[in-house]
């Protein structure tokens, strides 16, 4: 098994992500590696609960990256972990493209992210965890939460 050094948890706040930190913060401190937190906000994101939506008078793009800001320092202070990062990425490209990208630019070990288990058109179409797991340099989890 690898020593890892830095895990990236790659978080859209599902259940599935829910139990996926857990498991990054536990494998982060076995390891005592370095955990980062990362959320990417779609450009035009197609699938977000509706107090995730922006009102009228903001900029959506603006209200995205500072929900996900908070929604991230939540996670972070629930996790048994000493030594956590965390990062918003706003994007236009697929939230696979960033993740992956973001583990090979900045030298990640491991990429833990959560399964949604769609089935159907889902599976077809690709999910975001397929794709990071098919596309990543390094080693990736896809963890399922039953």
């Amino acid at each position: 098994m690898n020593n890892y050094k830095y895990i990236l948890l790659a978080t859209d706040f599902s259940k599935p992500a829910r139990a996926a930190a857990q498991r990054a913060a536990k494998l982060a401190s076995c390891f005592n590696a370095r955990l980062c937190l990362l959320h990417v906000v779609d450009h035009f994101p197609e699938d977000i609960p509706n107090e995730w939506i922006a009102p009228e008078n903001q900029n959506p793009a603006v209200y995205l990256s500072e929900r996900s800001i908070k929604a991230l320092e939540q996670l972070s202070s629930q996790l048994e972990h000493d030594n956590i990062e965390t990062h918003t990425i706003l994007s236009e490209h697929s939230a696979a493209h960033e993740i992956t990208q973001y583990a090979t630019q900045n030298k990640v070990d491991l990429i833990v992210i959560g399964h949604h288990g769609h089935h159907g058109i889902s599976n077809v179409a690709g999910s975001t965890s397929s794709a990071v797991v098919h596309r990543a340099e390094c080693d990736t989890l896809s963890v399922q939460s039953f």
